[in-house]
């Protein structure tokens, strides 16, 4: 009997193959290939972070948090709830820091921890928000974000308020599921530990009141619970009025508003190009979040409700508050909005994958990998020196101006701003001079002149070239004295002009006058702090009861 030779099966046409792949898509990923992912985005992100620690150039702000806390805990406790204001968490790690010799790389590393434990919780946020497919691609999303990157490095509070708050989004969830007590009390410890990171962690606090409102969710149990958190949060709030009062924030008085809301709106575009791949694709991105708000309205209207909390809150905030001239918000201060972003962002990509058109997967896809792409390429535009690193020549200026002010140095000089010339000094010799004017608040600046001790010791300034905040950045400095020039000593090294006073200069007056010509030099040489400091330096003047004019007059009379 004839065998017939076997018949090979046929290919599925196109269409066939088209439509499995849209059946694979809508299902949700696997539990396995979702932890690989995330797995993966924690091990980017740290291997970018181990090579990048060191490589943005100090900065004040870090500097200020070091120099608190290299005191005691109980002065650490005076100054940041008694004359500078803000939230203490951070200031916490910066004693923890000090006290065990860490310096500024151990301050970075404790932000780079927590912006690496942001990283799963806010996979885990979204997923109970969404599905693990589009938990999986917002935190991709969210790792290649400048927002993400750069505050992972900045030895400063934001990716600590980024994990503290995503802490409390994850236990007011545990606590609307389950209630009790028990979940209760872990969400007020959540909630309470984020705004003691930051002023902004009442805004949290209010969104989730927000959204417990909208959701109408276990309102018995939450409304105790969130009275208590108020209660507790006292120390704090009154902390946030003192920072407040420096800067002068307020809701209505005096003061102007952030402009009204083309300025918020403005504002809110800003924060979506820095939480995304900068303003060159911002509509795509923005049409992207709006089309996920939508979808998440239709299929999941809680999860929309929530995100619309989190973002409705700032933004209604923004258009109620004044503010003072020195306390405009950064793209940074709504680092906790990042997740819910990448979500909106990540459903619109998912739903157009699943959406069954031909070829709406492969769109979806390759929009997925520009944006991950693109939001690395704008963190390298935004701050290439986190990318390139300082210069040699700029890291041994800052060592040797340091070792100058060293040899030299007296514990009364009467430094300005928290330079980072002046953090390597601090590091080497705890003996240098802790007597520092705020640059940037003439009050708590005219406050620590006043109480310090008679007579004042010579006067220190530094101006930097290379300082990111001048029109030009330059790692060379021409030397230049101020008038009168006897009055003045000045080194330079490449990029840094250390100018002190060579007598002591006793009195307040004095100082004055002698740091407001100082200041006029720093502008004839283009430093962009230097405005700051001379405007400082005359409300200094006239908190004293001096003629801030007569110090103007001097000082522009030397020139």
């Amino acid at each position: 009997m004839a065998q017939t030779a076997p018949t090979t099966p046929a290919k599925p046409p196109a269409a066939g193959r088209s439509r499995e792949r849209r059946l694979e898509l809508g299902r949700d990923l696997p539990d396995r290939a979702y932890g690989a992912v995330v797995a993966g985005c924690v091990a980017a992100v740290g291997a970018f972070l181990a090579l990048r620690l060191t490589a943005w150039p100090p900065h004040e702000d870090e500097t200020l948090a070091l120099y608190i806390g290299r005191g005691s805990l109980g002065d650490l406790a005076d100054t940041v709830l008694g004359e500078r204001g803000g939230a203490p968490l951070h200031y916490v790690f910066a004693w923890l820091v000090a006290h065990v010799g860490g310096g500024l790389g151990g301050l970075r590393l404790v932000s780079a921890a927590f912006a690496l434990a942001s990283i799963p919780l806010a996979a885990e946020l979204v997923r109970r928000l969404t599905d693990r497919l589009t938990a999986a691609l917002a935190t991709a999303l969210l790792s290649t974000s400048w927002v993400l990157l750069f505050h992972a490095v900045y030895a400063r509070m934001y990716s600590i308020f980024l994990f503290t708050s995503l802490l409390s989004y994850l236990a007011l969830l545990a606590a609307l599921r389950d209630g009790g007590l028990r979940r209760w009390a872990l969400w007020a410890a959540a909630i309470l530990l984020c705004v003691a990171t930051h002023p902004y962690g009442a805004l949290v606090l209010a969104s989730q009141g927000l959204f417990v409102l909208l959701a109408r969710e276990r309102l018995r149990e939450a409304v105790p619970a969130g009275l208590a958190v108020v209660a507790l949060g006292t120390p704090f709030w009154i902390t946030d009025l003192v920072l407040a009062g420096r800067f002068g924030v307020g809701v209505g008085g005096g003061g102007a508003r952030l402009g009204g809301p083309f300025a918020v709106a403005s504002y809110l575009g800003d924060v979506a190009a820095d939480f995304s791949s900068g303003p060159v694709v911002l509509p795509v991105v923005l049409a992207l979040a709006a089309g996920g708000g939508v979808v998440l309205w239709r299929q999941r209207r809680r999860s929309a409700l929530i995100a619309l909390a989190a973002f409705g809150t700032p933004t209604l905030a923004f258009l109620a508050a004044r503010l003072g001239s020195s306390a405009a918000p950064e793209t940074r201060h709504l680092i906790f909005t990042l997740p819910f972003f990448t979500m909106l962002v990540a459903t619109a990509l998912v739903a157009v994958a699943r959406s069954g058109r031909e070829g709406a997967d492969r769109a979806a896809a390759l929009t997925a990998a520009l944006l991950l792409v693109g939001g690395v390429a704008w963190a390298w535009q935004k701050t290439p020196l986190l990318f390139e690193g300082e210069p040699a020549a700029a890291r041994e200026a800052r060592d040797a101006a340091a070792d100058w002010l060293l040899a030299g140095g007296r514990p009364d000089d009467v430094l300005m701003g928290y330079e980072p010339v002046f953090l390597e000094a601090w590091e080497r010799d705890a003996s240098f001079s802790r007597l520092v004017l705020p640059r940037a608040d003439s009050r708590l600046a005219a406050k620590t002149l006043e109480q310090a001790a008679r007579p004042l010791g010579r006067a220190v300034w530094v101006f930097d070239a290379a300082d990111t905040t001048n029109y030009e950045q330059a790692l060379a400095i021409v030397r230049r004295l101020p008038r009168p020039a006897a009055a003045f000593e000045a080194r330079a090294f490449g990029p840094y002009l250390v100018i002190r006073t060579r007598e002591p200069v006793r009195t307040p007056e004095r100082y004055v006058e002698l740091a407001a010509s100082t200041m006029v030099t720093g502008k004839t040489l283009t430093i962009g702090d230097a405005d700051i400091n001379f405007a400082t330096v005359n409300r200094i003047a006239e908190r004293l009861g001096y003629e801030a004019s007569s110090s103007r007059s001097r000082s522009t009379s030397s020139r």
